[in-house]
């Protein structure tokens, strides 16, 4: 078996969805895995309406009715003929999105899983039905009752012997050339969802990958591959046509945008090929991850972070940085499941950056508050320089105020005024 995975914008419309059909008719010869993310920008859609979010109840069903007609608009136009099955469940989903996002709000991690999920199965359900419109016979299945979490909401931890038990029997059982689900979306021993943070459906595809023993994985972009630079910040990027595990691990860790940070280790303890292929040229040779030495062709690699956040905590009481309020800090970050993506100290301050989210970031205050004197600067960028040089550094920093870097033997970190 060879295991697809569709991100959104690679389903973000009829005509996309028509040519992820095109790709998957041309590669039915062995049985497929196809893992499909929210349509388009829809996960983002769907965070503004998570119990407690929406500035008003008038606002949280007009982002419904947006979600709605984008969905149904696409179904209609793929589905010409009657559908009834189809259009049943789409509204089926709707109506349940429409009452969990209602709800009370409870916890915010829990509530945003219980909401952001509709968007992965909303869009397995949509092309699922248009696939065996058009005679792609496949088989649709919910993940959550294949990949078991624990109840940790929004960075959910994976059972892998329990997914694997449950991947190989109910899967298997279906013999079926072609199943389509769901990524970034898993399930929980007592029946809530959970999700495997943001961007998380490379993530689903490789621990499928790595439970069935699959033949290869690929991921398909709009990009021609693994490429040394954001072509949104770069005008002349490199496709890296090797990339051994480790490398894409860093690379990873470091946010770069072509795959999930958890992607590459399941995949590495067996053996499976990565494919990075573009769904807009799917014939083009694209990148491959796997057990290579080096990188090749050896360059500089760029990775670029937006709307970034960096929080300055210090203690109240003037004692030092140590390891009791460490400790402190990091259980606050651990509890909120919040990722630092760099991080420094001195004798009298932590600094750490993270993604910015408004509601997280006043949970942190909220929490170090009574304790610890806590200011932060939004709007930053971090930049991540992979075998870099003084020239590169000052080349790509131009002139821009720089807020804390650190450098290792191959990597540079710079954090930036976004301006």
């Amino acid at each position: 078996m060879k295991v697809f995975k569709f991100g959104g914008a690679s389903v973000n419309s009829a005509n996309a969805i028509r040519n992820m059909a095109r790709i998957l008719q041309h590669n039915l010869d062995t049985p497929l895995l196809v893992v499909i993310s929210a349509m388009g920008k829809t996960t983002n859609l769907l965070e503004k309406v998570i119990p407690g979010i929406a500035a008003s109840d008038e606002e949280r069903r007009r982002l419904l009715s947006q979600c709605r007609k984008y969905h149904m608009d696409i179904a209609e136009e793929l589905l010409q003929e009657p559908q009834n099955d189809t259009f049943r469940k789409l509204h089926s989903l709707f109506e349940a999105l429409e009452k969990t996002s209602a709800t009370k709000p409870s916890s915010y991690n829990f509530d945003y899983d219980q909401t952001v999920c509709f968007g992965e199965l909303l869009s397995t359900t949509l092309i699922s039905g248009y696939l065996n419109s058009i005679g792609i016979i496949n088989q649709w299945v919910d993940v959550r009752t294949i990949i078991r979490t624990d109840e940790s909401y929004r960075e959910g931890n994976v059972d892998f012997d329990t997914t694997r038990q449950q991947a190989c029997s109910h899967l298997s059982a279906l013999n079926s050339q072609l199943i389509i689900t769901q990524g970034f979306i898993a399930g929980t021993a007592s029946g809530t969802t959970t999700t495997l943070g943001r961007e998380g459906s490379d993530y689903s595809a490789s621990i499928l990958s790595y439970c069935l023993n699959a033949e290869s994985m690929t991921i398909w972009k709009d990009v021609p591959g693994f490429l040394n630079a954001d072509p949104k910040f770069f005008n002349n990027t490199v496709k890296i046509d090797h990339i051994p595990f480790n490398e894409a691990i860093e690379l990873a860790y470091y946010g770069a945008s072509v795959i999930h940070p958890k992607t590459v280790k399941p995949i590495q303890n067996k053996g499976i090929h990565l494919n990075i292929k573009s769904f807009v040229d799917p014939d083009a040779e694209g990148s491959v991850i796997g057990p290579f030495d080096s990188i090749q062709p050896l360059t500089p690699l760029y990775i670029f972070k937006n709307n970034q956040v960096l929080i300055s905590i210090q203690p109240k009481d003037f004692s030092f940085i140590a390891e009791d309020n460490l400790q402190r800090i990091f259980a606050v970050l651990a509890m909120l499941n919040v990722r630092v993506n760099i991080m420094q100290n001195s004798a009298l301050s932590f600094s750490l950056c993270i993604d910015y989210n408004d509601v997280l970031l006043g949970k942190i205050v909220e929490l170090l508050n009574s304790q610890f004197r806590v200011v932060y600067n939004k709007g930053l960028q971090l930049i991540t320089i992979r075998y870099y040089n003084q020239h590169i550094i000052d080349e790509i920093v131009a002139g821009r105020n720089i807020i804390l870097q650190q450098r290792s033997r191959n990597t540079a970190q710079i954090l930036v005024d976004n301006q």
